[in-house]
């Protein structure tokens, strides 16, 4: 990235501040003022809005996206949406700023942030429109997500549903005893191979993705690994959900993670309790590096995952 497009969103306002990533030139870190932060929990508090209400009454995810705009900027989320939908970033980071501990405020922020790029999709895994999930020292689950002393490869989200999934949301909740565990990142435009495997012929290819049952999700589906967004390459992959038909295309599969792993451009970004970092799924690849074996090891996220709105 050059240095203009670096410094293309970098701006201050009403109670915000957008800053350059330490971690990164292509992401953003967005500092909001604590004083907002408080304000907008305590307008939270006074319309009686929990955590139930945002999962009964869907109007009310919007009501406190709307909140947080008074408090922080009318112009925030068209911030946040002019960054995830630009090629040269994608994705920014933002939090509570240690305003508050309480995990509920958590979602509540994280709902407001969500509703401010866009719409969030049911998540089947939850039997909501978020997930929150731990990871701990043992695990008998049907996919990686939860086995902490493994590698969990790079992918996008929603590769097995047949719904727009343009963008995702982590949010670290709880953190104890962790070493280890990052979320690993990588920009398609700053992968080395992106061309050898995006003009492959088997990068057009459908390829099946079949959940296993902890998704919920009883749905077949067929994508092709690559695809075209006004004109630029964008990705769908995940290793563990693909179901290849020939030695060869498996072959094409298992080199293809290999090199997004072995890239040099791989962020492996620290994210503190309380905040989250928001990616266009469409071109932002993430996992997660293993942990140090601990077994008092907890940690907890929250996923959000949905569409733009037009």
């Amino acid at each position: 990235m050059s240095t203009t497009q670096e410094l293309k969103f970098i701006k201050t306002g009403k109670a915000y501040e957008v800053k350059p990533h330490p971690q990164s030139n292509r992401l953003y870190h967005i500092e909001i003022d604590k004083e907002a932060v408080a304000k907008f929990l305590a307008a939270v508090e006074e319309k009686n809005i929990i955590v139930q209400s945002l999962e009964y009454t869907p109007y009310q995810r919007h009501i406190v996206a709307s909140l947080l705009q008074d408090f922080v900027g009318e112009d925030l989320g068209e911030t946040l949406r002019a960054i995830v939908h630009d090629r040269e970033s994608g994705g920014f980071t933002l939090g509570l700023e240690g305003v508050t501990e309480d995990t509920d405020e958590f979602v509540i922020f994280g709902t407001a942030i969500s509703h401010l790029v866009g719409i969030p999709n049911f998540d089947a895994m939850s039997g909501k429109y978020y997930a929150r999930f731990t990871v701990k020292d043992t695990d008998n689950s049907d996919s990686y997500l939860r086995q902490a002393y493994r590698l969990f490869t790079l992918h996008t989200d929603g590769t097995f549903v047949d719904e727009p999934t343009d963008w995702l949301l982590m949010m670290k909740m709880v953190e104890e005893n962790a070493v280890g565990g990052e979320s690993r990142l990588l920009h398609l435009d700053d992968w080395k191979e992106l061309d050898k495997f995006a003009n492959n012929p088997l990068g057009q290819h459908k390829f099946t993705y079949i959940a296993p049952p902890s998704k919920n999700v009883t749905q077949t589906v067929d994508r092709a690994t690559f695809f075209n967004v006004n004109d630029k390459p964008c990705i769908c992959f995940i290793d563990q959900f693909v179901y290849p038909e020939t030695i060869e295309q498996a072959k094409y599969l298992e080199d293809l993670s290999a090199s997004l792993e072995s890239d040099e451009s791989v962020i492996e970004l620290e994210l503190p309790v309380g905040d989250l970092v928001v990616l266009n799924n469409l071109f932002w690849m993430h996992g997660r590096a293993a942990f140090e074996k601990d077994p008092k090891l907890n940690r907890e996220l929250m996923r959000q995952r949905g569409r733009f709105v037009q």
